[in-house]
């Protein structure tokens, strides 16, 4: 299951690339630390981690930054993530630094992240763009089942009221300190 939502956070993710234009790279996001260069940066880090997981089952958890266009690299890095994770076997292990963890939570995680980071940078090019509902509520059950006191401030900002009345998408973006 976390496979498709992973898939369905590529897929939302790339519709808000499509925003990206090279005179918008230096806006701020709702990440307070970085601007849009450098939330992409994180993003090509991040899809080539959940790459790693799927293809060798261990993740470097190194830095690689961005050289070039980082849309494209990201689009490139999404394609092969979304080839390479229903091949996944769902009972296998991946490492993930000195942690073990099932690859399901693994590709549930990097959906939450990858949807998140895709409204983020929707945000940053001056548009709404919800999680699609269906996607936002089930990544809201996966944040409230993994994201806890110990990741604020440093990975996520504290929770934010939502505006009413709140889609999922609100409440998820709310939960993980961002203002929809």
């Amino acid at each position: 299951m976390s496979a498709v939502l992973l898939e369905r956070a590529v897929s939302y993710t790339l519709g808000s690339l499509v925003l990206v234009r090279p005179e918008l790279l230096g806006n701020r996001t709702p990440c307070a630390r970085w601007d849009l260069r450098a939330l992409l940066d994180h993003m090509n880090d991040s899809l080539l981690a959940l790459a790693e997981a799927a293809d060798l089952g261990h993740v470097a958890l190194r830095p690689t930054g961005c050289e070039g266009d980082p849309v494209a690299m990201l689009r490139r890095r999404a394609c092969r993530l979304l080839g390479a994770w229903p091949t996944v076997s769902r009972c296998s292990q991946v490492a993930v630094g000195d942690a073990w963890l099932a690859r399901e939570v693994v590709a549930g995680v990097g959906a939450l992240e990858v949807a998140v980071h895709g409204w983020d940078v929707a945000a940053a090019c001056g548009h709404a763009r919800p999680v699609p509902e269906p996607l936002a509520a089930a990544l809201l059950d996966l944040a409230l089942a993994f994201v806890d006191d110990d990741d604020r401030p440093h990975r996520f900002h504290a929770p934010v009221r939502p505006a009413s009345p709140a889609c999922s998408s609100d409440r998820l973006v709310a939960f993980l300190g961002r203002s929809a």
